[in-house]
Parts: structure tokens; C-alpha cells; sequence
């Protein structure tokens, strides 16, 4: 591959994470594609050829081209859902979108020598928070205990004997109230009152409450481990206060280190950031991991040093852990 191939970012406008590593890559003078699945088929097209020789085409964005065959590397980040063009009735724009996710999707999945951080087909096995959690358990992981249930009655149990519970979404779906605006569903303690028949109507998490003094997020770039020790959040959901709370890059203990490398090799990942509490005996509980998980809103020198790991893996198409 050229000094000249450029990476490829699959991702959303306002991906704040995506941009600063952008950045760097810019400073670094790699040259960059960027592009949304969701532009497609308004603001960007695509001609493929596929022969005996392979995958061969171009790309076209309103600002860039790119021969799909010469990319070195693809930072697979927060996409936008496939999109059909206004106008369509329900039916032929779900037909749009599917052909577009199985056309489109198929075809920057499959380019020919890059380098996927991390490829979408591993993103998408890993996504599944059952299959994460069973996982975990094998590469040695401490779990709280986990309940998945449609079953209300399941639920009380589980909240008598384990409780206080928190309860988890098991995706990051969008959601919009009546005005459009974005709403965020929060981990949060469910009280046993709320354990009722709306338990019945989908699928449910619902997981011990760990009693924590400190959380950790651990954040993986093939071989590097970046592991950052959270604290001051006055509420259960660290997410909530990012204003309150302090940050301080630490070493990595040698048990979560084997664990986290064990697990993304489970799923193919090059890129990986789990979160754990921290309980009073200084045990690490993981809570979660995020094959995309966000970065930029660290302090630096955090950070930076994400950054040029991440930058790292694309420029050099992941040379570095191959060695």
C-alpha cells in the first residue's frame, strides 16, 4: 500500500470523534475519505465492478473521490441507517433501504487489503449484549448478576434476591419525543413497584446494582491499552455528570489486560472500551463494552494519546500489532 492510499471514515457529520482523529491524520498529511452510509443515494454514489479480478470502483462524495481498491484502511465509526429518497411510499422506501444496507453495505465491507478499525460484520457480532456478556464470562471478566426476561414475575424474583437492580436498554436506538428532540434512556436502579406487566411487552436487562467507589473505562487499540480511573459522579449513570467528574490515566491491572485482549480477539475487534465499577474491595465489575466507544471528550493529554494510537493503526494499516 502507497504512503498515498487514503483511509476511509464511515461515519456521521457530528462525530466529534471522528474529527479528532481526522485531525491528527490530516497533521500527518494521510490522506482522508470521509463518508455516511446515510447520504446514500443523495449525496453519494457508488460504481463497483466485481470480476475474477476482484472488487474494483469508485466512491464519490460531494467533496472526494476515492478508488475503492487503493484504500489502505477503513475507521468503521457511527454511521447514519441507510436512507431512501424522499418522495417513496412505505413499502418501495423500505425496499431502498434494504437493497442500499445489502448493496452499499456489502461493498464497503469487502475492500480489497484495507484495514477495518473495527470491520462492521465484527461490530455488528459484538453488539449483542447477551453474546458480550456470555463472552466476557469465558475470557474471566467478573459479571454482576444479569437477567434477561419478558417476564414480570422473572423480574420481582430476581429483584428480591439480588436487589437493589438496575435495569440497561440492550441497544442504543433512537428515540424522539413528540418535538423530535433526541432522548437518551439512562441506566438506572428500577424501583420494584415499576416491575410490573410492562415488563411483558419486550425483552428486559436487568442487573445488580454494583456499590461502587470509582468507575473505569478501558479503552483498546490493538495491542495498547488505555485505562482511565473515573471519579465524583453523584449518580448512578457517570454519564449524566461528565462536568463533575475527574480523570486519571492509571496502569492497567495484568488480569483486566489478558481479559480485554482475550475478548476482542473472541470477536475479531481491533478497537474495544469497557466500562467497569469499582467496589469497595477493589474488585473490577464490567458493566459494558462499546466497539465504538467515544473518546474526544477526555482531557488532555488522555486524549491525545487515543488519538495517535488510533491514528496509528490507520496509517500504518496495523502493521505494528503484526509484528
Amino acid at each position: 500500500m502507497t504512503s498515498r492510499a487514503p483511509v476511509l471514515v464511515v461515519s456521521r457529520v457530528d462525530d466529534v470523534t471522528a474529527d479528532v482523529v481526522i485531525e491528527e491524520l490530516n497533521r500527518r498529511k494521510v490522506p482522508v475519505v470521509r463518508l455516511d452510509p446515510g447520504d446514500f443515494p443523495t449525496d453519494l454514489s457508488v460504481t463497483t465492478l466485481l470480476d475474477t479480478n476482484g472488487l474494483r470502483g469508485r466512491v464519490r462524495t460531494r467533496t472526494r473521490v476515492a478508488d475503492l481498491d487503493t484504500l489502505r484502511s477503513v475507521y468503521w465509526r457511527r454511521p447514519r441507517p441507510y436512507t431512501a429518497p424522499p418522495g417513496l411510499t412505505d413499502q418501495d422506501a423500505r425496499w431502498c433501504r434494504e437493497e442500499a444496507r445489502y448493496g452499499l453495505g456489502g461493498i464497503l465491507s469487502s475492500l480489497p487489503g484495507a484495514h477495518y478499525v473495527n470491520h462492521p460484520w465484527r461490530n455488528r457480532d459484538a453488539e449483542y449484549k447477551p453474546a458480550q456478556l456470555a463472552a466476557a464470562a469465558r475470557c474471566g471478566f467478573d459479571i454482576p448478576p444479569t437477567l434477561l426476561t419478558n417476564d414480570a414475575r422473572a423480574a420481582r424474583d430476581f429483584a428480591h434476591e439480588h436487589g437493589p437492580v438496575i435495569y440497561k436498554p440492550l441497544r442504543n436506538t433512537d428515540y424522539h419525543d413528540l418535538d423530535g428532540r433526541a432522548l437518551t434512556v439512562w441506566v438506572d436502579e428500577v424501583p420494584l413497584t415499576d416491575l410490573h406487566a410492562g415488563v411483558t411487552q419486550t425483552m428486559h436487562l436487568f442487573q445488580k446494582r454494583v456499590t461502587s467507589v470509582a468507575d473505569l473505562r478501558v479503552t483498546t487499540v490493538g495491542r495498547q491499552i488505555f485505562t482511565v480511573r473515573i471519579e465524583g459522579s453523584p449518580g448512578l449513570d457517570w454519564r449524566r455528570h461528565y462536568d463533575a467528574l475527574s480523570y486519571s490515566l492509571i496502569d492497567t491491572p495484568a488480569h483486566l489486560a489478558k481479559c480485554v485482549h482475550a475478548y476482542l480477539k473472541a470477536f475479531g475487534l481491533v478497537f474495544g472500551a469497557f466500562d467497569f465499577g469499582i467496589d469497595h474491595e477493589g474488585r473490577a465489575w464490567l458493566y459494558q463494552r462499546n466497539e465504538n466507544g467515544q473518546f474526544a471528550w477526555f482531557p488532555e493529554p488522555i486524549t491525545g494519546r487515543i488519538v495517535t494510537a488510533v491514528a496509528d493503526q490507520l496509517q500504518y494499516a496495523g502493521e505494528h500489532d503484526a509484528r
